[in-house]
């Protein structure tokens, strides 16, 4: 919870320097698309929020945005699929994507770093390959279906909600009860704690972890979907690139120990939304859009720094406690 508060009070501070610097940051225009993407991105933090959890990785998940993004519209408008057909192909897709990374994971031992890493280039170049490298799209069809993620919601002053923070809501709504609330969620952060731990006292690991990733792909997915139907179109080569990154660091500044065993869904929220908020800074207050990845690669380090200097106090905090009261106690 400390945590928590300490990344929203990061969070206004970058939004008030922003807006002091920048008389356009604050225009309904503007924060529309601010909470668009961060709702896109935040579903995609969600994701691999789980996987992190287990002490994983996911470097995979830019890939898949683009597998799934550009299924779809191929799918449609090129191979004439019916719309339902198309769109439970796109989910089987991304739920097998999950299943088969954890399989790799849990049953042959291989890293999660490799799995995903190897996914990362595999899934990019199926997507290459049945698009031939060219760009697909939804053209001037299938508006209604663009609505899920290009609709919005008046609400007063000429503001409106974009229709993603809807799914954002429902996402984080059940990942929260799930990870909060249910026996399920308790065994995921038991795993990423202690793995030989919560093996000993009957958890099914292999199963969480092939759990974890199949929650990671099947968001992944989504938010391929979500991202295509919002700019109509993808080309293979570089849609959904780095996105892992973004979703990465999101978590971590969210409070996600990449050890596991740590994390909440409301810090990843905030964590996503302040990298769109740095993002936006950048593009509204620098001429400088090229130094936006070096800020992630800060990011994300920083964020693993304060993690093992937060270990560390804690560990020498715990050790001094326990001379403390071994010195207090009879003998």
């Amino acid at each position: 919870m400390k945590k928590n508060f300490g990344i929203f009070a990061l969070l206004l501070v970058v939004c008030v320097a922003t807006a002091s610097l920048s008389d356009s940051f604050l225009t309904a225009y503007n924060l529309e698309n601010v909470l668009r993407r961060s709702a896109l991105f935040g579903i995609l933090s969600i994701g691999v929020g789980f996987v992190i959890i287990t002490g994983g990785i996911d470097l995979s998940l830019g890939s898949v945005v683009c597998l799934t993004g550009c299924a779809l519209p191929w799918l449609l408008t090129v191979q004439h699929w019916p719309l339902p057909l198309a769109l439970l192909g796109v989910a089987a897709m991304s739920l097998s994507i999950g299943l088969f990374h954890g399989v790799l994971v849990t049953k042959l031992r291989i890293q999660p770093f490799i799995v995903t890493l190897c996914g990362l280039l595999l899934y990019r170049g199926i997507a290459r390959g049945f698009t031939a490298d060219q760009t697909v799209g939804f053209g001037a069809d299938f508006k209604s279906l663009r609505l899920l993620a290009t609709g919005k919601i008046p609400l007063f002053l000429g503001f409106e909600l974009p229709a993603p923070l809807l799914f954002l809501a429902v996402v984080a709504l059940i990942a929260a009860i799930f990870l909060n609330r249910t026996i399920f969620g308790r065994y995921l952060l038991a795993l990423g704690r202690n793995p030989q731990a919560a093996t000993y006292s009957g958890i099914p690991t292999e199963r969480m972890t092939i759990l974890a990733y199949v929650i990671s792909s099947a968001l992944a997915g989504l938010g391929g979907v979500l991202f295509v139907l919002d700019v109509n179109s993808a080309q293979p080569v570089d849609f959904g690139n780095f996105y892992e990154l973004y979703a990465i660091a999101a978590a971590v500044l969210g409070g996600y120990s990449l050890r596991g065993g740590e994390g909440s869904i409301a810090g990843v929220l905030i964590g996503a939304t302040l990298m769109q908020v740095l993002r936006n800074m950048i593009t509204l207050v620098t001429t400088r859009n090229n130094v936006e990845f070096a800020i992630i690669g800060a990011v994300i380090l920083l964020g693993v720094v304060a993690d093992e200097l937060a270990r560390r106090f804690a560990l020498r905090r715990r050790d001094a406690l326990a001379v403390r009261t071994a010195q207090q106690t009879p003998i």
